[in-house]
């Protein structure tokens, strides 16, 4: 079998080869046969050859630069200099961003905060005092800071549903597995579900100016402190019937939550559902164990210029339990700059890249004059 498959496929070339083969020739049936073999083969490179453009055969002009000492030496000189210009800005400018931070954990007995740390303390309020001397620039921002708390764990990071977030009401009676184990109590759906959700910082600030004796209080804007991507694009409020309220029919809040989604904020009723500035805040998950979150901006009223200088007292409601996982809690009062807020790394990292820069063109110019070829100084 296997012979008759090799001769009726030798007979098939031999007739392709003397079909391409001229009829009349003096060479003999041989010849002619290898005649056509080879140019059935050249016929068969011709058609995979590519173009015959500048493009396709590599041909087009290129530049190659030649790195000679008078080059690589004199360029390393400007970027050193460049970084280390770009450097000493950027550190003088974070030097001059304020920044003050209270630790309010409560853990020290001597803590205005200490009495908040047990269990049995039920709404629980501690007031921190302190001073500044000079003017603290605004627009201040105010954070509240966590240590030792890992919002980028996987399993943690996932635990929410996307669907119900985007305002999905029909995910709203079943939620995502990934929300295990807040995703259902006693036997209704958890909304919004997930281990994120339900670990919402709730501890409140209320920041006063003492002034001959009288506390004066210090206005908040917690308008727009959320990402504009995750206020106008991931996250959307459910509508049924026409209300918010209603949309959350047949679920539960979140076990830790003491009001529903609907009633996150009592004052302003567009600051509620899944559009709650707090709420937005909080479900971006931060990348280190040690992160802080915007709270709110202080920029009207008499302090739309600053925080004068003079004695303050924060009023702080306790209730955000870190003590278990040994966590800590802060709050930091910060202002900007054109850079951003305080950050003496990124100025360092220019002042150290471009000292290196300068040092290895000092060394490679010691190394050219110690060791340079003859045909060098042609």
């Amino acid at each position: 079998m296997n012979l008759l498959v090799v001769v009726s496929r030798a007979s098939a070339v031999y007739l392709t080869c003397a079909r391409l083969a001229p009829r009349h020739s003096k060479h003999g049936p041989k010849q002619e046969v290898e005649r056509g073999f080879f140019a059935m083969k050249k016929q068969e490179e011709t058609a995979n050859r590519p173009d015959n453009t500048a493009f396709t055969q590599q041909r087009l002009p290129a530049w190659q630069p030649m790195l000679s000492a008078g080059i690589v030496i004199p360029g390393f000189v400007i970027i050193g200099i460049a970084f280390i210009g770009i450097g000493v800005a950027l550190f003088v400018t974070s030097q001059n961003i304020q920044v003050l931070e209270r630790d309010y954990t409560g853990v020290e007995k001597d803590s205005p905060c200490f009495k908040c740390t047990s269990s049995e303390a039920k709404n629980c309020v501690c007031t921190i005092n302190f001073s500044l001397s000079q003017l603290f620039e605004g627009p201040v921002f105010f954070y509240y800071g966590l240590s030792n708390y890992y919002q980028s764990y996987r399993r943690y990071a996932v635990s929410r549903d996307a669907d119900q977030l985007s305002g999905d009401v029909s995910h709203f009676k079943a939620p995502d597995s990934s929300c295990t184990p807040y995703e259902y109590s006693e036997g209704l759906p958890i909304v919004p579900c997930g281990s994120v959700a339900n670990s919402m910082f709730n501890d409140t600030f209320k920041l006063y100016q003492v002034v001959s004796g009288q506390r004066k209080e210090v206005p908040f804007d917690s308008k727009g402190i959320a990402w504009w991507t995750d206020y106008n694009i991931k996250y959307h409020n459910p509508i049924y019937n026409g209300s918010l309220k209603d949309a959350f029919t047949g679920t539960v809040k979140p076990p830790n939550w003491p009001k529903p989604a609907y009633e996150l904020d009592t004052q302003d009723p567009a600051n509620n559902g899944f559009h709650n500035q707090d709420f937005l805040v909080w479900m971006r998950a931060a990348a280190l164990p040690d992160f802080r979150k915007l709270y709110r901006r202080i920029t009207e009223g008499d302090y739309a210029k600053g925080l004068p200088a003079g004695n303050y007292s924060l009023d702080i409601s306790y209730n955000y339990p870190v003590l278990p996982f040994d966590g800590r809690k802060k709050v930091v009062l910060s202002n900007v700059s054109w850079m951003g807020g305080k950050n003496q790394f990124l100025g360092i990292a220019y002042l150290v890249i471009g000292s290196l820069c300068v040092v290895m063109s000092l060394v490679m110019l010691i190394v050219y004059a110690k060791f340079k070829f003859p045909e060098d100084d042609s």
